[in-house]
């Protein structure tokens, strides 16, 4: 598959938001970081933006599950910006074990921005809503 084609970029976004999602529900933070751009931005609502591996790393550190999650993620549409730029948006739902159960905690999606950066797919930007 060329590097140039709409499936090649799709399926390099989708490998990247599945590894985010797989890294952070078993606690992996250096593997979520590793899928960010050196000056990558995460958005969450009422929270300040989160800016640069450091801040990124110390983010999901303090996140790191402490019970069974699952980060469900679907329905990404992925749309090239150009040969080296896409964006994706997708819908999460996000789901903790706890004694009773998996539970439903939170929907919404992801606004992802991502960049091609030495033959990787990187985020450069993710912004989280979430849905009442």
């Amino acid at each position: 598959m060329s590097e140039s084609t709409p499936a090649w970029v799709a399926a390099g976004v989708r490998a990247v938001i599945g590894a985010h999602t797989q890294a952070q529900d078993t606690g992996r933070t250096d593997d979520i970081v590793a899928l960010y751009a050196p000056d990558g931005i995460l958005e969450l609502p009422g929270m300040d933006p989160v800016q640069g591996h450091d801040a990124l790393r110390a983010a999901f550190k303090g996140w790191a599950p402490t019970q069974p999650q699952l980060h469900l993620v679907g329905n990404t549409v992925v749309t090239a910006s150009g040969p080296d730029e896409a964006t994706a948006k997708s819908d999460v739902a996000f789901f903790q074990r706890g004694e009773s159960g998996w539970a439903p905690q939170v929907v919404g999606h992801y606004e992802d921005t991502l960049r091609h950066v030495d033959g990787t797919w990187l985020i450069q930007r993710r912004v989280t809503v979430f849905q009442a």
